[in-house]
């Protein structure tokens, strides 16, 4: 037990050295472009939170694709720094053209960051409209004969309707399972994936069956 903590610091002083370093050659790169100031401590901090936005979308298994492009920009720009602070430029001659990628950060960060938040609450948004179902039919008096059910309708008519999209996102989801455990995907496995509620969950494994 001793042995795992003693490994576990080593790991997180080793990873507080290697952020330490990489902040201060964001900054010193920055306040060289010309962000002197406080502006030129913001620029590591906003690398830093893009790279942590995207890692949070590539574990969260959604739209892996701008996780993973939006994790290398943010990447490229740290070690670049740390590349360029290493003796290989002149950090008193900073040439225009580094200028001006520092000077347009700012703006790619943003664009960045809000697609990444965008994006997690559209899907988010999209299991909350859908969580609240239909009232049920009302039920036929016991008096009354029952009416055998369509075969052509496989969901009954009190279950929730599911939008197009969301049944799309639902088959990917199912592909990527299949794919992945080789066995086709269960009600419950479905609804964690996307995050609603079990009746539509149940609505949504009949449409995929």
């Amino acid at each position: 037990m001793r042995v795992l903590s003693v490994r576990l610091d080593a790991v997180l002083v080793q990873a507080l050295i290697a952020a330490a370093l990489s902040f201060a050659h964001l900054h010193d790169l920055a306040a060289a472009a010309g962000q002197d100031g406080w502006k030129a401590w913001a620029y590591p901090v906003s690398v830093d939170l893009l790279l942590v936005a995207a890692w949070r979308r590539l574990r969260s298994g959604e739209a892996k694709a701008a996780g993973w492009c939006w994790f290398l920009v943010a990447l490229t720009a740290s070690l670049g720094a740390n590349v360029a602070t290493a003796g290989l430029l002149d950090l008193d001659a900073v040439p225009n053209w580094l200028r001006i990628l520092v000077a347009g950060w700012p703006a790619v960060a943003f664009l960045g960051g809000t697609l990444l938040a965008h994006g997690a609450t559209a899907h988010a948004s999209t299991g909350k409209r859908e969580s609240t179902p239909e009232p049920e039919a009302p039920q036929t008096p016991a008096s009354a004969p029952e009416l055998p059910a369509a075969e052509s309708k496989p969901v009954p008519p009190s279950t929730p309707p599911v939008p197009p999209a969301l049944l799309t996102l639902a088959r990917k989801v199912a592909d990527e399972h299949r794919a992945r455990t080789g066995t086709p995907i269960d009600t419950s496995t479905l609804r964690a994936r996307l995050g609603v509620p079990l009746p539509l969950a149940e609505a949504i494994t009949a449409h995929l069956t």
